[in-house]
């Protein structure tokens, strides 16, 4: 083919959203007219109007309880693998959070099982025929790989990433891949390839990034748990702001806790933030029902750069018998960027149930040397200065879009560094990792602090096109630290409209304050994050998991 037949990428991104319709045009065949739907903003609870009340059940199971109903035969893989794919086109046509129905797949591996569990009287596996779905760039044997590129389109694999083998292995059915930013590298969901992915609280508002498409499906599916893997290298706050946007939990473990052989980007080599992948769900168990699952298939002995540590799950709580206080430090700011109101009031309902907690002890924690990080942290994302990015745009003459511009390119301090100055900005991160923790022990007021209580994101889901700010994310990924969002309440007119007297920090922050509008973001979920330190995964879900059962979190069901 010549260059003058070649597609544009505006034909090849068409012929990858084809494939993608044609994924799904047997279960919209058979599900109902859904044109009315369109001009509505809250589209949550739309699928309980358009499935049957059996769908409804299969699909708003917890996951535990789930899995119990598969194992003991009382649901049939094939009848709950159906139930989702018909929730996923559902969810498609009112988000656009489908890159690819595995229909056929999922149908064909859900029969298997079925014929397993009546000829051996037993589950496979602890996953026995539950569903779950992975973003695009995840490698999936046969499946396409663009990893948010329009010149990527035709990349296959032919075998499966080691996180998804591991999940199937364990019983699950794979259905559904799902959106992503362009390159990955946004947190917000748009690309060239499948446009953008929507807020379903909102459609108004963006669903987060890179791991929108995953999170705006989980959000319709409520009580599912299925899994998104992918590096959160990419960009700090890949798995938390899409979980922390829709309602949802996501866990960012430490690295070197799960296998990354499989997923696709365009700096895979890069380690210059250290990489980590990990799930979201509705509900904490499903994301210890994941880090179960995985950890107890120790992956470690098919991938040497994985830790050889079992996981914690029995251990009751961060301390051994509760002999201790779990000791919580709030950063009520990052110095940098202030909350919004509604994320300061969420933080102040949450404390002030802590406080009086029994066997929890509360204290204050200042910001640490965040513009320090910052500084790392540009230089360490896009340490040449956005030019592999743009090449990787040059494969198929696509646009950059402006987000993607920001982080790779465009961000004040960005710069192509040579060897040396790699060296140096590496140096750099590893003092601060150093500095960070000594500075916890040193200047926190209480001794032996056990988790971080802090911000998110600088709001709730913003509206399209204005997610800059990652910097209550970022930092944590910068010390390897391992952190979850979790969902508190939701946005109130009455309650979280702006205060008086506003005097902006810096640039950044008179950003985030415009981008703020309490009209445009009513009833958005308002979410916040726990940290633990480094390697302290399995204590950080204890953790979560006494405070959440504790106070009764989250106040407002946001998936409601």
């Amino acid at each position: 083919m010549t260059e003058a037949e070649a597609p544009t990428w505006q034909e090849q991104a068409l012929h990858i959203c084809a494939v993608r319709d044609a994924s799904m045009a047997t279960i919209k065949a058979e599900l109902p007219d859904m044109s009315g739907d369109k001009h509505i903003a809250r589209v949550i609870g739309v699928p309980r109007l358009r499935l049957t009340e059996r769908d409804v059940h299969i699909t708003e199971s917890a996951a535990e309880d789930l899995v119990r109903q598969l194992a003991a035969g009382e649901v049939k893989a094939k009848e709950a693998a159906l139930a989702f794919l018909r929730r996923a086109v559902v969810a498609h046509q009112l988000t656009n959070c489908i890159y690819e129905l595995l229909h056929d797949r999922a149908l064909g591996r859900a029969q298997e099982l079925d014929d397993y569990l009546a000829n051996n009287g037993k589950p496979i596996g602890p996953l026995h025929g539950l569903p779950i779905s992975v973003k695009e760039h995840i490698s999936v044997s046969g499946c396409e790989n663009t990893a948010g590129f329009v010149g990527w389109a035709g990349r296959r694999k032919d075998e499966d990433a080691s996180i998804v083998k591991i999940l199937l292995d364990a019983g699950a059915v794979l259905y559904a891949r799902t959106t992503e930013p362009q390159g990955l590298m946004a947190i917000e969901t748009q690309s060239n390839i499948t446009g953008v992915t929507v807020n379903p609280h909102n459609r108004a508002l963006t669903c987060g990034g890179s791991s929108g498409g995953e999170a705006a499906l989980l959000a319709f599916t409520a009580r599912d748990t299925a899994q998104n893997q992918r590096p959160n290298k990419i960009l700090g706050g890949s798995i938390r702001l899409p979980a922390a946007h829709c309602g949802l939990y996501g866990f960012k473990p430490s690295s070197g806790r799960l296998p990354l052989m499989g997923l696709e980007a365009y700096c895979i080599g890069s380690d210059t933030i250290a990489p980590s992948i990990g799930p979201l769900s509705p509900f904490l168990g499903g994301i210890k029902l994941f880090m179960d699952t995985v950890l107890m298939s120790e992956p470690w002995h098919n991938d040497p750069s994985l830790l050889p540590v079992p996981w914690a799950s029995q251990a009751a709580h961060i301390h051994q018998q509760e002999k201790l206080p779990l000791v919580v430090g709030v950063m009520w700011t990052d110095g940098i960027v202030q909350p919004a109101p509604p994320i300061k009031r969420a933080l102040l309902e949450v404390v002030d149930k802590l406080k009086s907690t029994p066997g929890v002890q509360v204290i204050d924690w200042q910001p640490f040397k965040q513009n320090e990080a910052l500084e790392i942290l540009k230089r360490l994302y896009s340490p040449e200065g956005g030019r592999a990015f743009m090449e990787n745009l040059a494969l198929s003459g696509e646009p950059i879009l402006p987000l993607p511009a920001w982080t790779v390119r465009d961000q004040p301090g960005i710069e192509a560094l040579d060897i040396k100055g790699l060296w140096y900005w590496t140096r750099k991160r590893d003092q601060f990792r150093y500095s960070y923790l000594k500075g916890t022990a040193r200047l926190a007021p209480a001794p032996n602090m056990d988790v971080i209580l802090c911000p998110a994101y600088p709001m709730p889901a913003p509206v399209h096109g204005t997610s800059r700010y990652w910097g209550y994310t970022s930092l944590w990924n910068l010390l390897d630290y391992p952190a979850i969002t979790f969902p508190v309440t939701r946005v109130d007119r009455e309650k979280d409209g702006q205060a008086p007297g506003y005097s902006p920090l810096n640039d950044s922050d008179r950003w985030c304050y415009d981008s703020y509008d309490v009209q445009k973001q009513k009833d958005a979920p308002v979410s916040l994050q726990l940290v633990a330190r480094k390697s302290e995964d399995a204590e950080l879900l204890q953790a979560a998991e006494k405070i959440q059962r504790e106070i009764g979190l989250p106040f407002v069901d946001c998936l409601a």
